[in-house]
């Protein structure tokens, strides 16, 4: 759900400054907003005192156990049934063609308009698109299938439509599954049914979880970050034609809109002893609210940091998390960004904003243009 709060940087600035460790209230009990980059990353870093079981306060009671609450061996042994799948070399070859192909598919609805919104004709939809070829998954309709995922991972906003969202999935998926068990395929869905975890195959409950979690994973990031590439590419034209020019920057341009318009802003973590960041103490248990964008936008990491700029180094951008719990599905998001960008520049001469339309970035837990009105060449 967008937020109408436009732009939460200016007030991250004025907490990295003057309280950088700011106590705020939550449905899940005590919480405190961490907001400046050196505090994040040690958060991130020190996976013994900072446990990620905070998240089932929250999005665990709709998706199930997952990876994201688990911690240390355990979250190894369950993260290594769906890491092949999302290995580079995974990537390449036929995936990537079919990752073309779903673009070049949607773009053919509208290349001979002359307009459209690219958010409603293209990046609310591309990603379910993907996820689902993956995982293996029938769709019908990609736009409802993709709603239940938003519906999902907002049930802090909504708790009755999350808890809904989640039994939708479940009922669509559950004969798949049992197709799945009787005729396996070359599909991740496959992959998980007949999965073992030390000797044991994962019960329904618990593939359940892992598609609850990869389903609004893959399509929700990932059509922020492509959003917010192109409304940062179409507002500033000389970068726009920098990598018109040479594709290869199109690499610089999704890192940079990584740091610059973090998709997911925050993420869980509960110390596991009382302890002490930036000069605050933490009682063991509360909940730790680490604002991934506010690290991002941190001007003692990034020189002018609300600066959309392709030369600048990104190195050490934190939007996928860092260490351990470091995003699975990175290596597929910037794919499929490159891709999909690279098939719009292709398809879509002289791409510009419509300037007879407003548009622009909002959200607060998840950040990316809910709009983006564009004229081109048909």
């Amino acid at each position: 759900m967008m937020s109408p709060l436009p732009d939460p940087y200016s007030i991250y600035r004025r907490l990295r400054a003057e309280q950088p460790v700011f106590p705020v209230r939550s449905p899940m009990g005590s919480a405190h907003l961490i907001t400046r980059y050196d505090d994040v990353l040690d958060v991130l870093k020190n996976v013994g005192t900072f446990s990620s079981r905070a998240n089932a306060r929250g999005i665990g009671m709709v998706m199930g156990r997952t990876i994201l609450e688990m911690d240390g061996a355990e979250h190894l042994r369950h993260r290594k049934v769906i890491a092949p799948a999302f290995l580079p070399s995974a990537l390449k070859g036929p995936m990537s063609d079919a990752i073309a192909s779903i673009a070049h598919a949607l773009i053919d609805q509208f290349a001979a308009d002359g307009r459209a919104d690219l958010v409603e004709q293209f990046t609310f939809t591309f990603p379910m698109r993907v996820i689902t070829h993956i995982i293996g998954i029938p769709v019908s309709d990609y736009a409802e299938f993709h709603r239940w995922g938003l519906d999902l991972i907002s049930v802090g906003d909504d708790p009755a439509r999350g808890f809904a969202a989640a039994q939708a999935i479940v009922d669509y998926l559950r004969p798949i599954l049992a197709q799945r068990r009787a005729e396996p395929t070359a599909d991740l869905l496959s992959t998980l049914v007949h999965a073992e975890v030390e000797g044991n195959r994962l019960t329904e409950e618990e593939v359940l979880g892992f598609l609850r979690l990869l389903l609004p994973a893959g399509a929700e990031t990932t059509y922020r970050l492509i959003g917010s590439a192109l409304f940062g590419l179409l507002t500033h034209p000389a970068q726009l034609d920098e990598v018109r020019a040479d594709r290869t920057a199109l690499a610089l341009a999704i890192e940079e809109t990584l740091r610059w318009e973090s998709p997911v802003q925050y993420v869980s973590r509960e110390p596991v002893e009382a302890v002490e960041i930036g000069g605050y103490p933490i009682p063991a248990g509360d909940l730790l609210m680490i604002a991934i964008g506010s690290a991002n936008r941190d001007e003692t990491r990034f020189a002018d940091p609300d600066r959309f700029d392709l030369h600048r180094n990104t190195d050490d951008h934190v939007a996928f998390g860092f260490g351990q719990h470091f995003c699975a599905g990175s290596h597929l998001a910037r794919a499929e960004a490159r891709i999909a960008l690279n098939a719009l520049l292709d398809r879509l001469p002289n791409l510009r904003l419509d300037t007879n339309e407003g548009c622009g970035v909002v959200g607060l837990a998840f950040r990316s243009p809910d709009r983006l009105p564009v004229r081109f060449d048909p």
